[in-house]
């Protein structure tokens, strides 16, 4: 399988490049709009077609790229069909892989981030969307999410993974690119060490988190698969304006 990880400052979003050797065909988990010319320049570097953009949940701080890729590449939207968005192809749903070409994601619904939220197995790693992050998880919020769900989401499936399966997240804010179960079982000061329940509850219920400065805009945005709002207050138009340049993780 050919892999890259792909990294976006702004809203410090990872995306995933997965590409399947023998017929060159490749998925994007979790493009972001921002970073549309460069990962098609990947894919073109590698000799790979796109066939799909998969998202893990409707993102909060970032826009998607999914519509703007399939309308330059023809590639087909997949995302939670718990979510019923009307613009996607392919509807993901918990025990139905999604094959394109040698390369199967086995979707984990892992709600409580939002209700909708999926993780995608593939092989030795898993890609963990929000839901669990290296030494710490998604908010609880918004979105309908719900702190006791994500305990279990997180504990009762992420964690019944092998020890030595690799966590990729969405995201990191502080330039970590890979974790494992065994580390974040043991490690995460969220949900680590053998936390409860009621520990758990009792830490999200203090973070005291800001709300997502372009929560307003992505949420409704991303309803639509990646449309971004025609009049952005100047503080945010960098949420919608093409980075050519983009660190790659």
């Amino acid at each position: 399988m050919i892999f890259r990880q792909l990294f976006e400052p702004l809203s410090s979003t990872y995306t995933y490049l997965l590409g399947c050797e023998k017929t060159g065909q490749a998925l994007l988990i979790d493009p972001v709009i921002t970073s549309v010319e460069r990962d098609l320049a990947e894919i073109k570097r590698l000799g790979l077609t796109l066939a799909c953009t998969v998202e893990t949940h409707i993102h909060a701080d970032h826009i998607t790229a999914a519509l703007e890729l399939k309308q330059t590449t023809g590639s087909k939207i997949a995302a939670p069909a718990f979510d019923r968005l009307p613009c996607t192809d392919i509807g993901i749903e918990e025990g139905i892989p999604l094959c394109i070409g040698s390369v199967a994601l086995q979707p984990l619904h892992t709600p409580g981030h939002t209700d909708g939220h999926f993780a995608y197995l593939c092989g030795d790693r898993v890609f963990t969307g929000d839901a669990l992050l290296i030494d710490g998880c998604g908010r609880t919020d918004f979105q309908n999410g719900n702190t006791e769900v994500l305990f279990r989401s997180v504990t009762e499936k992420l964690f019944a993974l092998t020890d030595d399966c690799l966590v990729y997240p969405c995201h990191d804010y502080n330039n970590r690119r890979v974790s494992s179960i065994s580390q974040e079982k043991t490690r995460n000061p969220r949900l680590g060490n053998n936390r409860t329940l009621e520990e758990f509850k009792e830490l999200m219920a203090n973070l005291k988190l800001a709300p997502p400065k372009f929560i307003d805009y992505a949420v409704a945005g991303n309803r639509r698969c990646g449309v971004c709002p025609d009049h952005l207050p100047d503080n945010l138009q960098n949420y919608c304006r093409h980075m050519t340049q983009s660190p790659q993780g």
